[in-house]
């Protein structure tokens, strides 16, 4: 499965077409949708995680970019400072996919970078600050 988070930016002449309705038909991918801000006859922005196999998610980002839809890669990752974290759960609550969870019965909260799609609302809910935004976490495509 790949999977990766995009930025993908509307011109105001195709905002209003199904576009991301082909991806899931004509192209067998899923998706996340982590923001969106999307306007009648002006530019849209969505942010979204889209999941395929390798070969689909190819086929889907040229569908996109021949539709007219500027991509970017989400350039940023998060990383948790092991030394602040004191392992209280908040995060779990809050992540989107899965990437800070609890691991029972030890109660020991996990982050698996790989899965985060840099959202940020763990950064938000921390109570120590023990998440953090870096951006050095390169997205190839």
């Amino acid at each position: 499965m790949h999977a990766r988070t995009l930025v993908l930016r509307f011109p105001a002449e195709i905002v209003d077409k199904p576009i991301i309705t082909h991806l899931v038909k004509d192209y067998n991918l899923t998706f996340n949708i982590l923001k969106a801000q999307i306007y009648p006859r002006k530019e849209g922005m969505l942010v979204l995680e889209l999941r395929g196999n390798r070969r689909d998610f190819q086929k889907g980002i040229k569908y996109l970019r021949d539709a007219g839809v500027q991509i970017e890669p989400v350039a940023q990752g998060i990383r948790r400072d092991d030394e602040r974290c004191y392992q209280c759960g908040a995060c779990t609550a809050v992540c989107p996919t899965g990437a800070l969870h609890i691991r029972r019965p030890e109660m020991a909260v996990l982050f698996e970078s790989e899965r985060c799609s840099a959202c940020e609302l763990c950064v938000k809910t921390c109570p120590v600050r023990a998440m953090i935004v870096t951006f050095d976490k390169a997205l190839a495509m």
